[in-house]
């Protein structure tokens, strides 16, 4: 089911009104039905560091748990090396994913960085060549890249990685090296589901439940980058606003996302 045209019409009088110069769009599987590129070239290199988490991290811990170098619920130390220093003992990366607003102990940027160095650590390579290598260069997103150390994407790639979550069965690139590549349909099934049981908040793994079923990861600040991903719905979206300004992310989904009366 992809986004309506009245859908698409509320989700653009929002922005307009809003942030007249975010980037945004929403869509399925066979692509975008709307959106903006706020007048940036085509392949204009967004700033979207407040989503490294997902479009970095997020996809590579699944290519070591796929291939079984990474089991989500053995304590870091098990690892041995830097990961687990500085955690609480027992610490898991099913811990560390499922709490990334931070807990008692860890911050958000502290469990990312645990799980960098986890990651890091299991393959031998930096995290951006991981990324390169597993999930960026396999789905086509070719213009992805950390620059100076913060991610840097154009809109099509991030629509890419949007299309690839929806139907994962989607042909990756034949010239990519012969490791676990793109993301699975397993790790995204396993990850857009509760894992914190009744404890909240309710999370996923490094994604957090949204209304009409619908999951999302975003920058920790109120008006940073957000993406939204409903395999319910066969739907996604994704929202960059102007730096100091932003639509709000719950009328945004609200606006791609509700029920309308022809649904």
């Amino acid at each position: 089911m992809t986004p309506l045209c009245d859908q698409a019409t509320a989700v653009r009088a929002l922005v307009e009104s809003a942030d007249p110069g975010a980037v945004w769009a929403v869509g399925g599987p066979e692509g975008p039905r709307a959106g903006s590129d706020g007048g940036h070239p085509a392949d204009a290199a967004l700033d979207v560091d407040g989503l490294s988490g997902v479009l970095a991290l997020w996809p590579v811990i699944g290519s070591l748990v796929d291939e079984g170098a990474l089991r989500l619920h053995t304590p870091l130390a098990a690892y041995g090396g830097t990961a687990a220093e500085g955690v609480p003992a027992g610490t898991t990366a099913h811990h560390l994913l499922t709490h990334p607003g931070g807990t008692a102990a860890l911050t958000h940027l502290t469990h990312l960085t645990h799980l960098t160095r986890l990651a890091e650590q299991l393959s031998g390579s930096p995290l951006a060549d991981l990324a390169a290598t597993r999930v960026w260069h396999p789905l086509g997103m070719t213009g992805t890249r950390f620059v100076d150390g913060a991610l840097r994407a154009p809109l099509a790639d991030l629509l890419r990685f949007l299309r690839h979550l929806l139907d994962p069965g989607d042909p990756v690139d034949p010239t990519a090296p012969a490791v676990p590549a793109g993301i699975s349909r397993a790790w995204t099934a396993e990850s857009l589901r509760i894992r914190t049981g009744e404890l909240t908040p309710a999370r996923g793994l490094l994604w957090d439940p949204a209304p009409h079923g619908v999951w999302t990861h975003h920058a920790p600040q109120d008006a940073g980058p957000a993406l939204w991903v409903s395999p319910r719905h066969h739907r996604w979206a994704v929202l960059l606003p102007t730096a100091g300004r932003g639509a709000p992310r719950r009328a945004f989904c609200e606006a791609a996302f509700a029920p309308t009366t022809s649904e």
